[in-house]
């Protein structure tokens, strides 16, 4: 029964998979690396290898719905549009390629499937795959961003609730501190996977029955909610179990099945009374197999080919070795590691890092170059320190916090800016972009960047002029 709908469909289903798979040659070196990534099975990413094959699976069991006799005529203008939207697209990806920033390389990728399907079928069919390509979305590698704003979200919830029901608790941050001991709201109770999977059902189920925008729309936000809900539920669960064991329960070590338990106990129904269409036949006619693939969009597919993968191979070239940055600060000396700074600082080994300090005031120097063409300018950084242990209590300036340890109640003024070649950035993010032009001009350098400074009077105010003025002195040096 499903091989004779599979043959049934393949007329529908061929020119999207066509689609995709020239998608795939045409930015291969990114899928690739996405494809590794699909296969570390990482707990924000777990979902993503399931998610490409049931986008495949969609496509060969329940296309998109065919176009009417209208919308199925491709007109010229829109294969030229569709033409100019995939070199652009390739042009973009061409360039994060070469200056390797992943994530926005592969935020490209559904782009340029729907670059594809524009110029090869033109816009109403595309237009209909969109629903497919925005399922395939989810299996790309930006869950992880989402998991602070998750956190914080889910210790304001969680705190109102513990307070709504009068248990004796101090609420700092992502930290509950109860009579017999502290619960930390980490990264591994962001719920992103409940989260991740409530959305991926609630695409799958719009794409069987054939929703609408508004219809789909409306399934994802109540799948989303559900995803969020359910993991606040379980966060709850856990601070009554903690309460009312005085902290011996074994669930509080071993919550991962119990998790899973409240997830299906929310999403389960959701499923259960979600409506069902079937499709109706009217539309799914017997046809013979033919790709039915506009030849006009084909000059403008061979033209990103060679924009995009073929200058890719020709414009990598190795960068030249650059001097190391050095400072020299008065009264500084070379000493100590990272766990030494006042608040410790866990970096990645592929920065050489330097660290100055002068009474109690340091400075770490941690710099890397990039010298080959798979290289990344600006590395990948993981989080630098324990944030459930220092929390910001105060930003007193652009890029300088006053850090507090909510254990010792230590006072940690810190300054931290990220250099890329000439060019320098208090945010990470912004730090990733720059790496374009850093790279154009020829720059190969990267530097992290940071100053401390312990503060005991209660407006560290000696200890911020002393900060501003070092951070003066190492600006001019980079």
């Amino acid at each position: 029964m499903m091989l004779r709908k599979t043959f049934d469909n393949l007329p529908y289903s061929l020119p999207f998979l066509v689609v995709s798979a020239v998608a795939v040659v045409l930015f291969f070196p990114t899928w690739f690396r996405l494809a590794t990534v699909w296969l570390e099975f990482e707990q924000v990413l777990a979902h993503g290898l399931a998610t490409a094959v049931i986008f495949l699976g969609l496509l060969v069991i329940h296309p998109p719905r065919p176009a009417s006799s209208t919308s199925g005529v491709i007109q010229k203008p829109y294969l030229l549009l569709g033409g100019i939207a995939l070199i652009g697209v390739t042009l973009v990806w061409l360039l994060l390629e070469l200056v390797r920033i992943d994530t926005l390389a592969y935020l490209v990728l559904p782009a340029g499937v729907m670059a594809v399907a524009w110029t090869l079928l033109g816009f109403h069919r595309a237009l209909s795959f969109l629903p497919y390509v925005a399922l395939l979305s989810l299996s790309l590698p930006f869950w992880a961003d989402l998991v602070p704003p998750l956190v914080s979200l889910a210790s304001a919830v969680v705190g109102s609730w513990v307070r709504l029901f009068g248990m004796t608790a101090l609420i700092e941050g992502n930290s509950i501190t109860l009579p017999y001991g502290r619960l930390l709201i980490a990264d591994g109770c962001s719920g992103i996977r409940y989260f991740a999977i409530s959305i991926l059902l609630a695409m799958m189920t719009s794409i069987l029955n054939d929703y609408r925008w508004k219809g789909w729309l409306i399934t994802v936000v109540v799948a989303m909610l559900i995803g969020l809900v359910a993991n606040w539920v379980r966060i709850t669960i856990l601070v009554f179990v903690a309460y009312e064991t005085n902290m011996q329960s074994d669930l509080l070590t071993d919550h991962e099945t119990m998790g899973w338990i409240v997830f299906g106990a929310f999403i389960l129904p959701a499923l259960y009374f979600s409506p069902v269409r079937k499709r109706s036949k009217a539309n799914q006619q017997p046809t013979a197999i033919r790709l039915n693939i506009a030849k006009a969009g084909i000059p403008a597919l061979i033209i990103a080919m060679l924009l995009g993968p073929v200058a890719l191979t020709l414009a990598q070239t190795s960068a030249g070795q650059q001097p190391a940055w050095t400072l020299e600060l008065d009264g500084f000396q070379a000493r100590g590691e990272s766990n030494d700074l006042p608040l410790p600082i866990s970096l990645p080994s592929y920065l050489d890092q330097k660290i100055l300090k002068a009474g109690n005031t340091s400075v770490s120097l941690a710099q890397s170059q990039k010298t080959t063409a798979d290289d990344k300018l600006v590395p990948y950084l993981p989080t630098m320190f324990d944030n459930s242990t220092w929390q910001i209590e105060e930003r007193v300036a652009p890029g300088v916090s006053l850090y507090l340890n909510i254990l010792t109640r230590d006072r940690v003024l810190m300054a931290q800016w990220y250099q890329v070649g000439s060019r320098s950035s208090l945010n990470y993010r912004k730090a990733k972009l720059l790496q374009i032009p850093a790279t154009l001009s020829g720059e190969n350098r990267f530097a992290l960047v940071t100053i401390q400074v312990p503060c005991s009077d209660r407006d560290c105010s000696d200890e911020l002029s002393r900060l501003e003025r070092i951070k003066t002195m190492v600006e001019t040096q980079l």
